[in-house]
């Protein structure tokens, strides 16, 4: 990684991305503006998508499903 890039946010590429792509707990964290552990108490209740666990050590958010989760709740606003 270089140094320009590493002073990003992690989620500064996140409009660019596919809805098919996946993103890390890192990312949802900045987008939905909390913890790492508010991230999991509002996926156990259900308030945002579940990610999906794809071995042991990795877990990832589909990016359409936060893109359609955030549109649900600009529109209720």
């Amino acid at each position: 990684m270089n140094k320009q890039t590493s002073s990003l946010p992690a989620s500064a590429n996140f409009a660019a991305l596919p809805d098919d792509a996946h993103v890390r707990l890192p990312v949802v964290c900045e987008i939905y503006a909390m913890s790492r552990a508010s991230v999991w108490r509002k996926v156990k209740d259900g308030s945002i998508p579940a990610p999906k666990k794809f071995s042991v050590q990795v877990t990832a958010w589909r990016v359409g499903d936060i893109r359609a989760d955030l549109a649900r709740r600009s529109a209720a606003y």
